[in-house]
């Protein structure tokens, strides 16, 4: 989509001034490849926010590929690590399987993160894409919550289950599943509440939101998706970890990372946890959620032309 390439290209302008132009002096500035080179390679990937163990791992892979490919200028290994963070991150063929099955898509995440944004904006384009969809308010905690996903489904035309708040989330998704079976619908979208310091109370709720799908819904296939801020860098990595341990996340929405220098958590969320990046968003409007592409991600990273 050249539009969103574009976008993103725009979006990712405050990554690029901070890690590419730290990169590219580190190739203009090195005749040679050596012990330096690669050490200083290694401390603006970690500055740029791809952490550790990622960094140290792409230095590895690319170390390899200089010596399989007998390269000796370090300018020619631009390319090289570009195309070692693409195979960081990418996202396999079945990750989308989903949108083809009935499904339920469970939308989990700390509040402020952009979840009920992106449960909209999602419902949205599945819409377009000819879906039936039903969104679950079950994100009963956060004052304002209900009326934002209300808000959303009227912009997206389609359905929702609500209730009070307050209200048992899990009582929520009872209701939701019962109306997504009557009226047979293709996606089910669940929003729910985002509240971490007290990880006890949202495993008990997560567990009783999962029985109930796997007991009422069983023929559906369940997704959960993670939803972080692109904007709060390694804190989103923590984040996406601590959930990790209370659900079966099966991808990650890595949201405003127009508004970020810090967008190369994107490659350290992939490597790290070995959840892909499923879906990245770079704006306010519906469109400006979009499935997440490595090549193109890395490309826009890089600032190189569209191909």
């Amino acid at each position: 989509m050249a539009n969103f390439f574009s976008k993103l290209k725009s979006g990712l302008s405050k990554t690029r001034d901070s890690f590419v132009s730290g990169i590219d002096s580190i190739f203009s500035g090195f005749s040679e490849i050596d012990e330096d080179f690669y050490e200083e390679l290694e401390e603006q990937l970690i500055m740029a926010d791809i952490g550790m163990d990622t960094s140290m791992k792409i230095i590895e892979e690319l170390q390899e590929k200089v010596k399989e490919q007998k390269i000796k200028e370090a300018a020619a290994c631009r390319t090289l690590l570009m195309d070692t963070i693409k195979e960081q991150m990418k996202v396999h063929e079945d990750a989308y399987e989903f949108e083809k099955k009935k499904s339920v898509v469970l939308f989990i995440g700390v509040n402020g993160v952009g979840k009920t944004t992106s449960v909209g904006k999602l419902a949205g384009q599945m819409k377009k894409d000819g879906k039936k969809v039903l969104l679950a308010a079950a994100d009963t905690f956060r004052a304002g919550a209900i009326d934002q996903l209300k808000e959303w489904s009227g912009r997206a035309g389609v359905d929702i289950i609500a209730g009070q708040e307050g209200a048992d989330p899990a009582a929520i998704v009872f209701d939701a599943v019962a109306a997504a079976k009557a009226r047979n619908t293709d996606i089910l979208l669940c929003d729910t509440a985002g509240r971490l310091h007290n990880k006890k109370n949202l495993m008990a709720e997560l567990h009783k939101i999962y029985k109930i799908i796997e007991n009422e819904y069983s023929d559906a296939h369940l997704e959960t998706f993670i939803v972080v801020d692109g904007t709060t860098g390694q804190n989103a990595l923590v984040q996406a970890k601590q959930f990790s341990e209370v659900a079966d996340i099966t991808g990650v929405v890595l949201t405003k990372l127009d508004g970020t220098a810090k967008g190369g958590i994107a490659i350290a969320i992939q490597s790290e946890l070995n959840i892909p990046v499923k879906y990245i968003g770079i704006g306010e409007k519906i469109d400006d959620l979009q499935r997440f592409d490595a090549d193109e991600f890395v490309d826009a990273l890089f600032d190189v032309a569209e191909q």
